[in-house]
């Protein structure tokens, strides 16, 4: 599901009405039937919602379900993505929206713009994307909220990526700065920088290996665990060496001017220290971080570890804030927590390591829309690419719409 904007320009206030009914009705329907949709959406007169309904199944936003014991309508991905939007638009934290610029198993990277010009990036979780049919496979799951729980989990995700991030930012971890969160969407500030995975030379590989390490520990101070600290999630963000002067790096021909700065991103698996599973966890973040330098730069740590023993020894020792009890605090409770991580280890999430294969169903909801009278083809037919264009991530050639959201 690409998010394509073009149409909300175009739908009035009673249609997103309409459309915030049958996002309400599905929370405990599978087809939400019209009538409820009628008295969902607060709107005198049917002929008005009727035509709002059918405005929306044109532009997919909801589709009609056939052989259905009665009539009704589901929501779709694209009818979530316009709620989340027009609550950014009216909030003011989305004016326009331009290209996609990422793409994973479990969310879209879109780079949108405030009303003053500033370039932002809009996070879309899709919880449930690629893995669908197995949600269709265990309609009994999660009290049979199956048809609702890709939007309900999403919106957890979007939730809990927020808390995190906005702890962590808030106790000096470099990390996005949140901006925003509405259902399954999060807006946050655009970093110029490139994923790890694109970094093809490092000129001091030691330096950025034990700054990376440094920063798993650090995380388990505050109390928590990563869970997917690999070269997907790590931004690496270039800066002038201030110290490089003293220290004989002027070189500027080699580089050796520029320092390297780790950025931290993707927080919806992250975890508690207090996990059942934290060491398995810590471990493969340390392990990622391993295989990728000696596949990647052939560079290998003469120093073991770190290890979790280390870990909670630090956090015994020398304690830190413990983000995970502010976290639960702040509103995502251990009920959400352990609800997302019940439904991520279902459908086999984990992690955005990796843009979907050419030959996976990008939404997931082949069953579904094969049903459908308005089926949006280019959910069935779209693949995305593995590699996301390395230029799209440098700032001066990411290109946002210069037309509004508004009308």
């Amino acid at each position: 599901m690409k998010l394509d904007p073009k149409a909300m320009r175009y739908l009035s206030s009673e249609d997103f009405r309409v459309l915030a009914g049958v996002e309400a009705g599905s929370r405990n329907h599978e087809v939400v039937p019209t009538q409820l949709i009628v008295q969902l959406s607060g709107l005198r007169g049917g002929s008005g919602v009727h035509k709002s309904i059918s405005t929306l199944a044109k532009v997919n936003l909801i589709a009609k379900v056939k052989n259905a014991k009665y009539d009704g309508y589901r929501l779709t991905y694209g009818g979530l993505d316009y709620l989340a939007l027009n609550t950014h638009k009216k909030n003011k934290s989305v004016y326009s929206v331009g290209n996609r610029i990422g793409v994973g198993k479990e969310s879209d990277i879109i780079v949108v713009a405030h009303s003053s010009g500033e370039q932002r990036i809009l996070k879309i979780h899709r919880l449930g994307r690629i893995s669908f049919r197995t949600v269709k496979n265990n309609r009994d799951y999660l009290r049979n909220r199956s048809t609702g729980s890709w939007m309900y989990m999403s919106r957890l995700a979007a939730m809990k990526e927020f808390a995190f991030m906005k702890a962590l930012r808030e106790n000096g971890f470099p990390v996005p700065e949140p901006i925003a969160q509405n259902r399954h969407t999060i807006v946050m500030s655009l970093i110029d920088a490139f994923p790890l995975r694109q970094i093809s030379k490092v000129p001091r590989p030691a330096e950025l290996y034990s700054e990376l390490m440094d920063m798993i520990l650090q995380l388990a101070r505050y109390g928590l665990i990563h869970g997917d600290f690999n070269e997907f999630n790590i931004l690496i963000k270039e800066e002038e060496d201030p110290d490089a002067k003293g220290k004989g790096r002027e070189s500027e021909e080699n580089d050796e001017s520029i320092r390297l700065v780790p950025i931290i991103i993707d927080f919806p698996q992250m975890i508690s220290v207090d996990h059942p599973n934290a060491e398995m966890y810590f471990d493969r973040d340390v392990n990622c971080i391993k295989r990728f330098f000696q596949r990647k730069f052939h560079f290998t740590s003469d120093v073991p570890g770190p290890f979790f023993a280390d870990a909670r020894k630090q956090l015994v020792e020398n304690p830190g804030k413990r983000l995970d009890v502010e976290v639960e605090a702040s509103g995502f409770s251990r009920k959400m927590a352990r609800e997302l991580e019940a439904y991520m280890k279902e459908v086999g999430v984990d992690g955005d390591a990796g843009a979907p294969r050419e030959d996976e169903d990008e939404d997931g909801d082949e069953e579904e829309q094969s049903e459908s009278d308005d089926d949006n083809e280019e959910e069935q037919s779209e693949n995305q690419a593995d590699e996301v264009d390395e230029s799209a991530h440098k700032l001066e050639d990411l290109h946002v719409s210069k037309s509004p959201l508004e009308a």
